[in-house]
């Protein structure tokens, strides 16, 4: 019995980390039987591995998953609903956009946050390439966030910007970098780690949309100690099973005034003597960020599934 943390799926192997190195593993008939949707084992999973004869050498097969911590999850691409899950046992969540080139869509990273409350993980909000649109621009597009309580960072993996503080919220913690395609993930991952190559692609400029470069999430070892999974950059993202009577409470700037509300169980989108909506009204809190929740509330949001 061996027992280690997944890192990476190729195919049908996983790459396992265990105390004498990495070895790969296979599913058992069983497992793989059971595993329609591929997340039966998935990266930051920590795992019991069997020795069994295969052929003429020897195999190394999954026979158990410990409990999850954590999960990071989102709905599934496709109209059959179901979840796919990003990656477990996660301490936090850093999700990356960039200032420009892509354009931010704050929308996404209002349903990026909704997901990371909803799963019970810490999120910190990565402002990356704050040399192409100016940092006091960036600053500007992105001050509702620190104003609701979020961290936010602000990074340029060229210049060098902002890379020692975001080594140092990494080190230590098995952390998840997320985020819409082409907004520099992999490119801040070398840039903190050099050595690493992971693949980075340049921007579509008709399209003003991120490619593809990481297609498989991955777990990487820091050389500071924990872990970062590299994931692959999201073009849509749906929420999966987050309850809206939950919603109001996966926005931090709501909480001094749900008990301002002349109503209990105010939901802030219909009642009059709304306190959040007052405060909206009033640019005591940000226009955006309340359009967000009011839109995943109603169902109006075409992500929300």
């Amino acid at each position: 019995m061996l027992t280690g943390t997944v890192l990476r799926r190729e195919g049908g192997v996983y790459e396992v980390e265990t105390p004498g190195g990495v070895t790969g593993a296979g599913l058992p008939g069983r497992m793989k039987r059971n595993d329609r949707s591929g997340d039966m084992v998935v990266v930051g999973d920590r795992v019991d591995m069997e020795r069994e004869q295969a052929g003429t050498g020897e195999a190394w097969s999954i026979v158990r998953v410990h409990e999850r911590s954590t999960v990071l999850s989102r709905r599934a691409p496709g109209k059959a609903p179901r979840p796919k899950v990003i990656a477990a046992n996660l301490d936090q969540v850093m999700i990356v956009f960039a200032a420009a080139n892509p354009t931010p869509h704050l929308r996404m990273l209002d349903r990026f946050l909704v997901i990371a409350e909803d799963a019970g993980i810490p999120s910190v909000v990565v402002v990356n390439k704050v040399d192409v649109a100016g940092e006091d621009e960036a600053r500007r597009t992105f001050a509702p966030y620190e104003k609701a309580g979020y961290v936010v960072m602000y990074t340029a993996a060229k210049k060098g910007i902002g890379l020692e503080t975001l080594r140092e919220a990494l080190c230590g913690t098995t952390s998840a970098l997320t985020g819409p395609s082409g907004v520099g993930k992999s490119s801040l991952l070398n840039a903190i780690q050099p050595g690493l190559g992971l693949r980075v692609s340049a921007i579509s400029e008709a399209l003003n949309k991120g490619r593809h470069t990481t297609v498989t999430a991955q777990l990487i070892p820091l050389e500071c100690g924990g872990y970062v999974a590299d994931t692959p950059g999201l073009r849509e993202l749906g929420l999966w099973e987050v309850d809206r009577q939950n919603l109001q409470f996966y926005f931090p700037e709501f909480t001094q005034l749900r008990d301002q509300c002349r109503y209990p169980g105010c939901t802030h989108v219909h009642e009059p003597g709304c306190a959040v909506r007052a405060a909206t009204d009033a640019g005591e809190l940000d226009f955006g960020r309340y359009d967000s929740y009011r839109r995943m509330f109603t169902g109006e949001d075409e992500e929300w599934r």
